[in-house]
C-alpha cells in the first residue's frame, strides 16, 4: 500500500516535492494544496491542484502533509493549523525560532493525534544531525558549519527590495584559509567575517545610481554589514545566462581530542555539494513523510524534529534488507 502525500504550497520546493515522489514508488501524490486559483497552477505531473479551502476534506484521506511554504509568514501559521488533522513535515529554517515553533506545532499535533516533523533539510536538517554526532563523539573538541558557494535566497531577497534593484543573486562563499585551518585541527576561533564572502550579481534599471545602490548593499545590517562583500552589476540576459540556477551547500566539520592527555586529533567532515538546493531539500522532506507517517502508525503523536527519528523509519527498505545491504 502506497503512503499518499499531499502538497501545500507550489514554488520551487513544492515542484521538487513533486519530482522527489516519483523516484519514491512507495509514496503517491494525491494532490497539491494552493492558495492561488487552482485552475491557473501548471504542475510537472497533471496531478490535481486543489484550493487550501479543500484541504479538511482530505482529512483521513492523507497519510502526510508537506508545507512547502516560507518560514517567516507561512509555516508558523500552516505547520500548526494542519497538525491538528493531518501528519505534516516543515522545512522551518529561522533557528531562532525553531522552540517557540516547536511548542506551537506540538501541541497542535497531539490535539489531533497527528505526528509534525518541522526543521527538515539540510541546514537545519542533516546538518544537524552531524552536530550532534560530532558533539558526542567527540565531546572535547569544537564544531564549525561553512555554507556554500550557493544562492543564499533570503539575501538575494533583500538585495531585490533596494530601490532601482531589478533582480539580483548572492553567493555565500566559505573563506577557503579557514576551512582548511580548521581541517588542519588547528580550532581557530573565526569572526562572522573570517568564514564566508559574500558576492552579489545585481541588474539595475536605466539610469539607477550605482554608487549608493552599492553603498546599500555593503552597509545592509543582519545581512551585508559584516561580510567582505563584492557587488557586480551585470545586464538581464547575463543574469538569466549564468545565474539561474539554485546551487547550494556546504559542510559541518568536528575538530576534537581523545586520550588521558588530548594527545589524539580528530576530524569528522560532512559535505555538500548540490546544483539544486529546493530539490535536495524537497528529497529529504520526502523521506522524512515516510517517517512520520510510521511513527504515526504506530501510534506517536505530538512535534518531531530529525534528532527522534530513527535511521530506519527513512528508508522504504526493511530492517532485515538494510542489516544485510548497508550495516
Amino acid at each position: 500500500m502506497s503512503i499518499k502525500i499531499g502538497i501545500v504550497g507550489y514554488g520551487n520546493l513544492g515542484r521538487g516535492v513533486e519530482c522527489a515522489l516519483k523516484q519514491n514508488p512507495d509514496m503517491e501524490l494525491c494532490g497539491i494544496f494552493t492558495r492561488r486559483a487552482p485552475e491557473t497552477v501548471k504542475t510537472l505531473t497533471n496531478v490535481k491542484v486543489y484550493g487550501m479551502d479543500n484541504i479538511l476534506d482530505f482529512k483521513g484521506k492523507i497519510d502526510a502533509l508537506i508545507i512547502c511554504g516560507g518560514s517567516a509568514t507561512d509555516l508558523p501559521v500552516q505547520t500548526p493549523n494542519l497538525a491538528e488533522h493531518f501528519n505534516v513535515i516543515d522545512s522551518f529554517d529561522t533557528h531562532a525560532k525553531i522552540p517557540e515553533h516547536f511548542a506551537n506545532v506540538d501541541t497542535a499535533a497531539k490535539k489531533g493525534g497527528n505526528i509534525a516533523m518541522i526543521s527538515v533539510g539540510w541546514d537545519p536538517g542533516m546538518f544537524s544531525l552531524n552536530r550532534l554526532y560530532g558533539e558526542t563523539i567527540l565531546p572535547d573538541g569544537k564544531d564549525y558549519t561553512f555554507w556554500g558557494k550557493g544562492v543564499s535566497q533570503g539575501h538575494s531577497d533583500a538585495i531585490r527590495r533596494i530601490e532601482g534593484v531589478v533582480d539580483a543573486r548572492q553567493y555565500t562563499i566559505p573563506i577557503e584559509s579557514a576551512v582548511e585551518s580548521v581541517r588542519k585541527g588547528e580550532n581557530p576561533e573565526l569572526s562572522v567575517r573570517q568564514k564566508h564572502l559574500r558576492e552579489c550579481f545585481v541588474v539595475v534599471s536605466d539610469g539607477a545610481d550605482k554608487n549608493r545602490i552599492e553603498n546599500e548593499i555593503k552597509t545592509m545590517p543582519n545581512y551585508f554589514a559584516d561580510y567582505d562583500t563584492t557587488v557586480h552589476f551585470i545586464s538581464a540576459e547575463e543574469m538569466k545566462r549564468d545565474h539561474s540556477g539554485i546551487p547550494h551547500g556546504g559542510m559541518v566539520i568536528r575538530s576534537g581530542k581523545t586520550g588521558l592527555g588530548g594527545e589524539n586529533s580528530h576530524i569528522i567532515e560532512y559535505s555538500l555539494k548540490l546544483d539544486s538546493n529546493p530539490e535536495f531539500t524537497s528529497s529529504v522532506l520526502v523521506a522524512y513523510a515516510r517517517a512520520a507517517y510510521r511513527m504515526n502508525k504506530e501510534g506517536m503523536s505530538g512535534c518531531k524534529t530529525v534528532f527522534d527519528v530513527a535511521p530506519a523509519y527513512l528508508s522504504p527498505s526493511s530492517a532485515e534488507d538494510l542489516r544485510k545491504r548497508i550495516l
